[in-house]
C-alpha cells in the first residue's frame, strides 16, 4: 500500500531542530539550569559539532552509515558523526564542553520520526515497516538511543553548570513506570478458531459442542471483569480502549465483533474505574471525518487514542490529531518489534512536519539555550505553531501479538522475559515509561503462548523494580 502524496514541506532550519530536541531534553529532567547550547559560530557553553550538511533542506529519509561509539558501556550508533576519530565528549577547564558528533541533529533525526515522514515505504495495512527502519538496518530497535544522546548532554551540562540533573520521579518516588493497557478487538470470537478447526477436521461432535457453548455460555473472551481485576491485584492500574467500529474495513480486515453500544453496560461495570481510550478503526487515522464520528461513540469522556492494527500515516494523523482534543496517543511502536520506533523511552510531543515553520527573532539568532521554561524568544508563524503537535506521544514498546505472531516474533513462552529484560532494564535506566498492550483476549487460560501466564511474568517482573503502574492521564500530568 502507499502513502499518500509527500505534502510540501520546507526544509526544517537548523534552529527548529534544536528548539526540538532541547525542549524534550528539558522535559527529562527535574531542574535543567541556564546553560547555552550550540554550534560553534554561537560560541556557547557546550559546543556540539555540526555535521548534518544539507540533509534537512532535502527529503531523504536515511542518512548516512552512523558510526558506533561507546557511552556509559552501551555500544551507540551516531548519525552525522565527521570526526570518530575524536573522543564523543570532551570536557575542559574553563567551564565549557565539546561534543564532537552532531548528536542534536541525530537525536532530531530519530525523535521526529524523519525516516518514516520521507519514506515511500508501507506495508498491506498502510503502516511504515519495520523491515525499512533504520532500526532494523542498523540493529538497534532495543536501544533507545536518544536517551543515550541526551546522557551526554546531561553530562555536559553538569561539567558546566556544576549542578546535577536529576530525571523526573514518578509517583510514590518511583524511578520509572509502567503504563497497562488493553485493546478490546473482540469479545464474542473466542469460539470461532476451535469451531472451524473442528468442522474442517470432520470432528462434527466437537463442532457442535463448540456452538453450543457458544449459546449457552459466556464467550471466554468476554472477560473485561477478569483483565480488571487480574491487573489490579498487581498493584496496577488498567486502560481499557474500546474499538467502536464494528464493521470490517474496506480491505475486510476485521475492526471489532461487537457493538459497543450495546455492550457498553456490561463492560462499564466490568472495568468500574478504570481509564477509558479510543481504538480508532481502520481507516480513522486519515481520515478526520471518520475519527471524529468514533470518538464521539464512545459513551465516557476520553482523550486518549490508539489505532486499530497500530495504523499511522505520518505525513497526515499528527495533524489530525493535534486538530482533536486528544491529550495522548499510544500507537507509536512497531508491530513487528518490540522496542522503541522513535528511539526514545519517555513520552514526548511529535515534531509536526505540516505545522507554518517559526524563526528566531534576530538579537537571539546566534545563541539557542536552556531556559527552566519553554523559550520564550521564538517567533510564532503565521497559524501561531511551532512544529510540535499538541497531543503526547506515550510510545508502545511491547504488544502480546509482536511476541509470537506468524509474521512476527514467534517466540517460544519461556523465551518471552528474557527477550524483553534488556529493553525494560533501558527504560528503567533512564526513567521511562513501558508501555504494555495485552488484548483481553489473550487473558483466556486457552492461549499457552501469549495468554495469562506470560502477563504475569512480566507484571511480576516489573512489580519486583518497584516501578510506578500509572494511567495516560497519569503521564500526561507528570510530563506537563
Amino acid at each position: 500500500m502507499l502513502p499518500p502524496p509527500l505534502p510540501a514541506v520546507a526544509p526544517v532550519a537548523a534552529e527548529t531542530r534544536i528548539a526540538y530536541v532541547l525542549r524534550h531534553f528539558r522535559l527529562a529532567y527535574e531542574v535543567v539550569p541556564l546553560v547555552s547550547i550550540g554550534y560553534a559560530h554561537t560560541q556557547p557553553h557546550i559546543e556540539i559539532a555540526e555535521a548534518a550538511g544539507s540533509f534537512f533542506k532535502q527529503q531523504q529519509p536515511y542518512p548516512p552509515e552512523p558510526t558506533w561509539r561507546e557511552w556509559q558501556g552501551q555500544q551507540i550508533p551516531i548519525f552525522f558523526d565527521s570526526e570518530p576519530q575524536k573522543p564523543l565528549l570532551e570536557l575542559l577547564s574553563n567551564g565549557h564542553a565539546l561534543i564532537h558528533a552532531d548528536i542534536l541533529s541525530a537525536a532530531f533525526y530519530l525523535l521526529s520520526g524523519w525516516q518514516e515522514f520521507f519514506s515511500e515505504e508501507r506495508d498491506q495495512h498502510g503502516r511504515f515497516p519495520y523491515a525499512a527502519s533504520v532500526q532494523h538496518r542498523y540493529g538497534f530497535v532495543t536501544i533507545p538511543v536518544v536517551n543515550y544522546y541526551f546522557d551526554v548532554l546531561k553530562t555536559a551540562v553538569e561539567h558546566v553548570s556544576g549542578k546535577s540533573l536529576r530525571p523526573r520521579c514518578w509517583p510514590n518516588g518511583a524511578t520509572w513506570a509502567a503504563f497497562i493497557t488493553h485493546d478490546v478487538d473482540n469479545l464474542q470470537s473466542a469460539w470461532k478458531a476451535p469451531a472451524k478447526a473442528a468442522l474442517r477436521q470432520g470432528r462434527l461432535l466437537s463442532f457442535g459442542r463448540q456452538l453450543w457453548r457458544h449459546f449457552t455460555t459466556p464467550d471466554a473472551w468476554d472477560n473485561l471483569q477478569q483483565v480488571q481485576e487480574t491487573v489490579t491485584s498487581y498493584g496496577a492500574k488498567s486502560t481499557f480502549f474500546f474499538l467502536p467500529e464494528h464493521r470490517p474495513a474496506a480491505s475486510g480486515t476485521p475492526n471489532a465483533d461487537y457493538k459497543l453500544r450495546k455492550v457498553w453496560p456490561k463492560a462499564a461495570a466490568a472495568i468500574q474505574d478504570a481509564e477509558v481510550g479510543l481504538h480508532a478503526g481502520l481507516g480513522t487515522a486519515m481520515h478526520g471525518g471518520k475519527l471524529k464520528t468514533d470518538w464521539l461513540k464512545i459513551p465516557v469522556p476520553c482523550s486518549g487514542i490508539r489505532f486499530h492494527y497500530l495504523s499511522w500515516e505520518p505525513r497526515i494523523t499528527p495533524t489530525l490529531l493535534s486538530m482533536d482534543n486528544f491529550t495522548y496517543d499510544s500507537t507509536l511502536g512497531f508491530a513487528e518489534h518490540f522496542g522503541f520506533r522513535n528511539s526514545y523511552c519517555l513520552p514526548f510531543y511529535p515534531f509536526n512536519f505540516n505545522a507554518d515553520s517559526f524563526t528566531v527573532n534576530p538579537p537571539q539568532m546566534r545563541l539557542y539555550t536552556l531556559l527552566s521554561e519553554a523559550p520564550a524568544f521564538f517567533t510564532l508563524g503565521p497559524k501561531n505553531s511551532i512544529q510540535t503537535s499538541k497531543f503526547l506521544e506515550i510510545p508502545l514498546n511491547v504488544m502480546d501479538a509482536t511476541l509470537h505472531h506468524p509474521r512476527y516474533l514467534q517466540l517460544a513462552p519461556a523465551e518471552i522475559l528474557p527477550a524483553l529484560t534488556p529493553m525494560l532494564q533501558e527504560i528503567e535506566r533512564f526513567g521511562g515509561v513501558c508501555t504494555v498492550l495485552w488484548h483481553n483476549e489473550n487473558f483466556d487460560p486457552a492461549n499457552e503462548t501469549t495468554g495469562p501466564r506470560q502477563f504475569a511474568e512480566i507484571m511480576e517482573y516489573l512489580r519486583s523494580r518497584n516501578v510506578a503502574f500509572v494511567n495516560g492521564q497519569d503521564v500526561c500530568e507528570m510530563v506537563n
